[in-house]
Order: structure tokens, then sequence, then C-alpha cells
């Protein structure tokens, strides 16, 4: 019995240039992974957070609720924080580029971006104030002067460092959804 769906020599239909339903333009989306470093670092915080849950319970069964009500909370923040470690970083759609910080979150709707450029400089390392040298993916936008504005990306923060190749890919795809959507 043939199965085409399992042959490779079976013949493609025509629809293959409908976009997916899943590919929406309208959509925050990151244009590459997070890096090592800050999985590796969002998956300690999370498993120190079991633990102060754990705590919390036993503080709970053993001692004042209000003691455990405490150590609850804490752990709620230490899994607040890093989920929110997870969601730092450049996201594109075709409203505009959204920089999301640990604790801020700056959007430039594609009018406002003048230029998306990589350039070679002093760049911190893994936002430490140690810097090094290696790229930056830097935002230029028409509202404000091109020296006020931190870098989107750097080849030194948690998700490139040691990831030369991601981070020009990356770079390569924020520059391309600039030129895609940004102003003509």
């Amino acid at each position: 019995m043939p199965l085409p769906f399992l042959t490779a020599d079976r013949v493609f239909e025509a629809a293959n240039d409908v976009p997916l339903p899943y590919d929406d333009r309208d959509l925050w989306r990151r244009p590459y992974r997070p890096g090592p470093w800050r999985v590796a670092v969002a998956a300690l915080a999370l498993l120190l957070a079991s633990f102060v849950l754990f705590a919390a319970v036993i503080i709970a069964v053993t001692a004042e609720l209000t003691s455990a009500g405490v150590v609850f909370a804490l752990s709620l923040l230490v899994i607040a924080a890093a989920l929110r470690l997870l969601r730092m970083g450049v996201w594109v759609s075709a409203r505009g580029l959204r920089h999301v910080g640990f604790l801020t979150t700056r959007t430039a709707p594609w009018e406002q971006v003048a230029s998306v450029r990589t350039v070679q400089q002093p760049v911190r390392w893994l936002g430490l104030p140690r810097t090094v040298q290696g790229q930056a993916l830097l935002l230029g936008r028409r509202d404000r002067e091109a020296g006020g504005m931190p870098p989107l990306m750097t080849t030194h923060n948690a998700d490139f460092l040691g990831r030369a190749v991601a981070f020009d890919r990356a770079a390569d795809s924020v520059e391309v959804w600039a030129e895609e959507y940004g102003p003509r």
C-alpha cells in the first residue's frame, strides 16, 4: 500500500506560498533564541524558588502562617524575576521594535526608526561594568540623538556570549525587519 505522505518523491502542491497560520506579523516575536547564560540563570532561579516554596510549606505546617506567607511571597518574587529574565531581549512585529529590559520596556514604532546597524565598539560583558571589545546592534531614532540610546544587543550579553554566529544571524534578522517595515 503506497503512503504518499511518507515518500520523498511525491509532487508538492503549488499552495506552498500560502503563509502558515501561526506566521502572524502583528504578534511580537523574538527573532532569536534566548542564550544559554540567560536560560541557565533563570533555571537556577526557578530551582531556588522551588526550595523556597518547599520551605514555605514546612513553615506553614510548623510555625506561623504569616511567616509562611512572607516566604511564599519571596518565592513568587523569585519566580517573577526568572520569568522576566527570560523575557528580556529584542522583540519585533509589524508595529515596531521593542527592547525589553529587566525593569523597563522601550517600544519604537517603525515610523520613528531611522536606522538599525551593527557597529564595532566597547560593550559591557554580561551587563557588568567591565567592557570588552565587541559588536553592538544600535537603534537610531528620528526623535532622539544617536548617542543617547543603549545598544539593543551585544556580542557579550547573556544571549550571545560565545555565540558570535548567533549574534550575526539575530542582528541580520532585526535589520531585515527594520528594512522591511521601516519608513521608506
